[in-house]
């Protein structure tokens, strides 16, 4: 009976919870197996075994690809390395490669990356933006039609650097002069006589119950349609020495009588591409207006002339920083005084 006993007790053993108590370490279970090792070495991943550092190049390559990161910091972090490397030093990647990159920052959620960006463009040699002005107006045109307020308004600050960098090549490109203003001219709600009513698109008519937000993004409107307008309407001032020096430059090489008119058409790299031999149609609103007198012809045949002219004298009510604004988009128009 004794023996019976005891051996309930040794069975039930396996099935009775012990007791912890405290400051006393748990007991190991009677199957436990020590998996624990000493490693004698440490295992990084995609470690690199090269004694050399990345190169320049590959670095701006690298930090060029993570412009299209999900995180804004990254993005703005990236753009600010950019902007290092091209401070005083000729950029290590051809910007044809670098702009496609950019452009699309344009419209970034993100205002700390739209303010590093108009930082990093102003870094790049204007001479290399010249030749790239038409693709990077589709995407400033793009940024100045957002839903967001915000960044309509970094899109103007972007446009006025284009038109600070390269004005010339802005309006004289295809489509840079007449779509980029009727661009402004539906944002303004300006009537534009040229297009029928059902096809015409414009914002709601400015009204004096707006805030200070769109009363401040409508006078930055005014602003930059001002330069757009000094650039396309009014003849470039060349400075009296060089225009000197060309002279002097061109009778010495060309002893000819009246050797300009036996020249190329204006001093371009492509003097006869407002031809369009070898491109695509264009239609009326991309066509290329590369000298004054076709942009002040465009300007005053579609019907923006009187429709600026009607415009202004609304917004000019406004008072303010918006009424300062209009009065420097007519001082601009005042090549069509005696029109």
């Amino acid at each position: 009976m004794a023996k019976s006993a005891k051996a309930k007790k040794e069975k039930q053993k396996d099935f009775q919870k012990t007791k912890l108590k405290v400051g006393k370490v748990k007991p190991k279970p009677a199957n436990f197996t020590d998996t624990s090792f000493k490693a004698r070495s440490v295992a990084i991943l995609h470690q690199s075994l090269s004694s050399s550092a990345p190169s320049i190049v590959s670095q701006f390559q690298h930090h060029l690809n993570l412009l299209s990161h999900k995180s804004d910091s990254q993005r703005r972090e990236s753009l600010a390395y950019l902007t290092a490397a091209l401070h005083g030093h000729v950029p290590p990647v051809p910007v044809s490669l670098i702009l496609p990159k950019i452009q699309p920052l344009i419209r970034d959620p993100s205002a700390a990356v739209r303010s590093q960006l108009l930082k990093f463009l102003s870094a790049l040699p204007p001479a290399d933006i010249t030749p790239h002005a038409e693709p990077f107006l589709l995407h400033v045109r793009a940024g100045m039609t957002h839903l967001s307020a915000a960044i309509r308004l970094s899109s103007l600050d972007i446009l006025e650097w284009l038109l600070n960098t390269a004005g010339s090549a802005v309006v004289s490109c295809p489509g840079g002069w007449l779509k980029t203003l009727r661009c402004f001219f539906g944002l303004l709600a300006w009537e534009d006589a040229s297009v029928a009513a059902p096809q015409a698109w414009k914002a709601t008519a400015a009204t004096a119950g707006k805030n200070d937000a769109d009363l401040k993004l409508l006078a930055r409107q005014l602003q930059v349609l001002t330069a757009l307008l000094e650039c396309g309407l009014r003849e470039p001032v060349a400075a009296p020495d060089a225009a000197r020096a060309a002279a002097l430059r061109l009778a010495l090489d060309f002893p000819l009588c009246d050797a300009a008119a036996h020249g190329l058409r204006g001093h371009a790299s492509n003097p006869f591409a407002y031809l369009n031999i070898f491109g695509a149609a264009h239609d009326d609103e991309s066509r290329e207006c590369s000298t004054v007198d076709e942009r002040r012809d465009v300007f005053s045949d579609q019907g923006l002339l009187r429709a600026a002219r009607a415009g202004l004298e609304r917004v000019k009510r406004e008072g303010g920083g918006v009424g300062r604004a209009a009065i420097g988009v007519e001082k601009a128009l005042g090549v069509f005084a005696s029109a």
